[in-house]
């Protein structure tokens, strides 16, 4: 709950990693920027190159960005620089990676934002790289690194050299930057229960795209070579994955270690059980596996429906149940502590306190029973959505996995999954019910000593009262989507629950006519007649639809209870 819907994360490297003074100023510069947050500092001193890790809504990232770059042109002089990174600027690449709510399409354009920002004010050359690239070779930044800060004024004044915003001459403090757009990149390494890295080695030339070289015969055998001389090459199984194996002298054990660059392609659950099962065949065991940095959310909840779905269960479970299934399998305790709410990117982003959604049933009834205006009956309508959806859900868990259902099992599952998504939407809409009218309270407040703050009142009141009656038409929408899961787990689920799918739609009902009744007495405060008159056609249709399918339901439960 309370989780921002768009976050974009920030991963720029920048050219210090031996004066903390520089990276830690550089880095918390971002935090003057409201609602961001730093997520990562981390220094290189080999290679004098720290990578920084922050994130924030759309709103604001491309601010942050641009004052981190602002601040690292101050502090760092390229001219003086070594390191064993390669590197052309004093913030090196500075990519945008869209982590929840956002396009990567989006995230270019943030990227080109940024890029023009840079060039025009900090006077510094820029190069578009990845997603946001100007022409097809720059879409690789080796490309564009080619010769690194060294070779850069060389540049000056050659048309294929141009950088795609900037100045004519080069910046010979601050050198050039790659600004861009690129997947998410997660770093994970897999341990083995032996510090002798053979396997680990064979295992991670096996699963990496780059592969590994041809043999006679395999493991040990001569290299097969090309007639001049260069090995053949035979490529891994896993495109966007890079992996080699070391050795953890405080684990005492072997790891497989490797960066997934594109989590949609090439999934981490999915390399993990391939490593496991190669373990096996060599008779050496994994034991756990660790994230390093931090990981959408995403990938845990993948994994986690991936390893139940393996086990013959639903994964028709909730956010924190597939969370916890998805640590366990991958053993992502097994050698250091995983806490969810530091490692997942999202979670950064919880607001919890003074959430109603957080409180116990009786401080929420108590709450509501007060003489405090908000919550009410939106909060409440929002409530009953919650419990219907989450009833269809349960009742999926309860048909799922019986055999006289298997025929049922496939399906069961998918609308559980889709009673949990909408149990999800209704319980933030708890709180954005009594935020939207706390907001309509403010607006009331405003000054109206004079023309000007009567027209700024009376605009915010109109926006404010537009806003308190959407959020419950969105309830009321929803609440249409449930109708659909009710009516097939009444026909198809578990007879035992029919009592459980008759109480769903009389929750579904109370959710869906209470909704309706605040968008109508909403409307009232709204002087915008054809924003009222698109409201009440969709109220009136939705309920006529809401109403008529519910009897079907209620009537199909009375059979079962006859």
């Amino acid at each position: 709950m309370g989780i921002i819907n768009k976050i974009v994360e920030c991963v720029p490297n920048i050219s210090n990693g031996i004066n903390p003074e520089v990276y830690n100023t550089v880095a918390n510069s971002v935090l003057k920027i409201p609602g961001i947050k730093l997520l990562d500092i981390d220094p290189g001193a080999a290679t004098n190159r720290t990578v920084i890790t922050f994130a924030g809504s759309p709103d604001n990232i491309v601010e942050a960005a641009f004052e981190l770059i602002k601040n690292a042109k101050d502090m760092i002089d390229m001219r003086t620089h070594k390191g064993e990174h390669p590197r052309m600027g004093a913030v090196d690449v500075c990519p945008f990676v869209p982590i929840s709510g956002v396009t990567m399409e989006e995230c270019a354009e943030f990227a080109k934002k940024l890029a023009r920002r840079v060039g025009e004010e900090l006077g510094v050359w820029v190069y578009l790289y990845e997603a946001a690239a100007s022409k097809v070779e720059w879409k690789n930044l080796a490309n564009i690194r080619k010769g690194e800060y060294e070779g850069l004024k060389d540049r000056e004044g050659k048309s294929e050299w141009k950088a795609d915003f900037g100045p004519a001459k080069l910046d010979p403090k601050f050198g050039a930057c790659a600004i861009g757009a690129r997947k998410c990149l997660v770093a994970y390494n897999i341990n083995v229960n032996s510090n002798n890295k053979k396997w680990a080695q064979d295992i991670a030339f096996n699963i990496r795209e780059s592969g590994r070289s041809k043999r006679v015969s395999y493991p040990d055998g001569d290299i097969v070579r090309n007639v001049d001389g260069t090995a053949i090459n035979v490529s891994g199984i896993y495109q966007n994955c890079k992996a080699t194996a070391w050795i953890i002298p405080e684990y005492n054990r072997a790891q497989i270690t490797m960066n997934l660059t594109d989590i949609d392609e090439t999934p981490l659950h999915i390399v993990f059980d391939e490593v496991l099962k190669q373990a096996n065949e060599r008779g050496v065991r994994i034991t756990g596996s660790e994230i390093v940095g931090l990981v959408p959310l995403k990938v845990l909840l993948d994994a986690g429906k991936y390893f139940l779905q393996k086990q013959g269960l639903s994964a028709a479970l909730s956010e924190k149940e597939l969370v916890q299934n998805a640590i366990i399998s991958l053993g992502l305790n097994d050698v250091v502590p995983f806490d969810a709410n530091k490692k997942i990117i999202e979670y950064h982003f919880n607001v919890t306190k003074g959430l109603l959604v957080q409180q116990k049933i009786d401080e929420f009834a108590d709450t509501l029973a007060s003489d405090a205006p908000a919550p009410g009956g939106g909060s409440v309508a929002a409530l009953c959505g919650a419990l219907s959806s989450a009833l269809a859900a349960m009742v999926t868990n309860l048909t799922h996995g019986k055999p006289q259902y298997r025929e049922h099992w496939s399906k069961m599952e998918e609308v559980g999954i889709k009673g949990q998504q909408l149990k999800t939407f209704f319980l933030k809409a708890i709180d954005l019910d009594t935020d939207a009218f706390n907001k309509v309270m403010a607006a009331m407040k405003m000054p109206k000593d004079n023309d000007e703050q009567k027209t700024l009142r009376k605009n915010t009141i109109d926006a404010a009262n537009k806003e308190a009656t959407l959020i419950p038409l969105s309830v009321l929408e929803k609440s249409s989507e449930i109708y659909p899961l009710l009516e097939y787990v009444g026909l198809h689920g578990n007879s035992n629950c029919a009592s459980d799918v008759g109480v769903g739609v009389h929750c579904l009902l109370a959710a869906a006519e209470g909704a309706a009744l605040n968008v109508r007495i909403n409307l009232k405060n709204i002087n915008d007649q054809l924003f009222r008159d698109n409201c009440i056609q969709r109220v009136n249709s939705l309920l006529t639809q809401i109403r008529g399918s519910s009897r079907s339901i209620l009537e199909n439960v009375e059979k079962f209870l006859k």
